[in-house]
């Protein structure tokens, strides 16, 4: 699961197996602690690469072998050590953030999904590890799975994204259907922008269930776990429909009842809704 998005989605939860829910927290730490480097206070841009590249020079020491004193990396060095997660796919997700302190707006959905590949489906892939899973299948799978919830984040998060002066919806699409940043500066949801967010949402549904077999590839509480996770994203997904796509006035978010619905598509599906 992508890291923006950890606000509507379990980790390390009682799904889970025991054993893996101490690796999972570290890993989670590291990427939120990050993330939040990279979104969070006032410090300006060159200030927060700083922070992200301490942290990438921190990964080094990791790799080499050279004492640790943060116990955030004592832990996550733990993890890495005895699950033998490749390193890579934590320096992808500090270039991503560190991209993020930068880059504003996405041309088309190819630099969006090449922001997603390194913010979001790192996390799915170092799961897997975890879990033991790490075929191609499951790969593919994992990554449509984190890229669409990486989404889901961004179109729940479209007025909240541009008091940040970010815009993820990409250029070519808000071109394409006749949608202008004042339009999004207003806070109006016309049909203009109604159109194009349906676009996006259909997009990333169709996504989200091309990777949802991988809950049934895993066994045990971890598939029971990605099912959850699908069934969310589709749950918020589904209010962002159901909100007419204004999510300017009705941001989408899981409520507590919605978590009844989730485990019992869960359970005995996939985890998708079935329209």
């Amino acid at each position: 699961m992508g890291v923006g998005h950890y606000e509507n989605f379990p980790v390390a939860s009682i799904l889970l197996p025991e054993p893996l829910r101490r690796p999972i927290a570290a890993v989670y730490r590291f990427a939120r602690t990050a993330d939040d480097m990279a979104d969070e206070g006032d410090l300006p841009a060159e200030a927060r690469l700083e922070q992200l590249a301490e942290f990438d020079r921190q990964l080094i020491r990791l790799e080499r072998g050279e004492p640790l004193q943060d116990p955030l990396f004592l832990e996550l060095a733990e993890a890495i050590r005895r699950h033998r997660l490749p390193m890579q796919y934590f320096h992808d997700l500090l270039d991503a953030f560190s991209q993020d302190c930068v880059k504003t707006r996405y041309r088309d959905f190819a630099e969006l999904q090449d922001y997603s590949r390194r913010s979001a489906d790192p996390i799915g892939r170092l799961l897997l590890h975890l879990f033991g899973t790490t075929s191609a299948e499951a790969f593919r799978c994992s990554d449509n799975i984190c890229s669409a919830l990486q989404y889901i984040n961004f179109w729940q998060d479209v007025a909240i994204d541009y008091r940040k002066q970010r815009i993820y919806l990409p250029t070519e699409d808000m071109q394409a259907f006749g949608v202008a940043e004042g339009d999004i500066a207003s806070g109006m949801a016309t049909d203009r922008f109604k159109a194009l967010m349906a676009f996006q949402v259909t997009r990333t549904r169709r996504m989200l269930h091309e990777g949802a077999a991988l809950g049934r590839m895993l066994k045990g509480r971890a598939g029971l776990e990605i099912r959850t996770v699908v069934a969310g994203g589709d749950t918020i997904l589904q209010r962002v429909v159901e909100a007419d796509y204004d999510v300017f006035h009705c941001r989408p978010v899981l409520r507590a009842r919605d978590w009844v619905a989730m485990l019992a598509r869960a359970i005995f599906g996939d985890g998708r809704i079935r329209t």
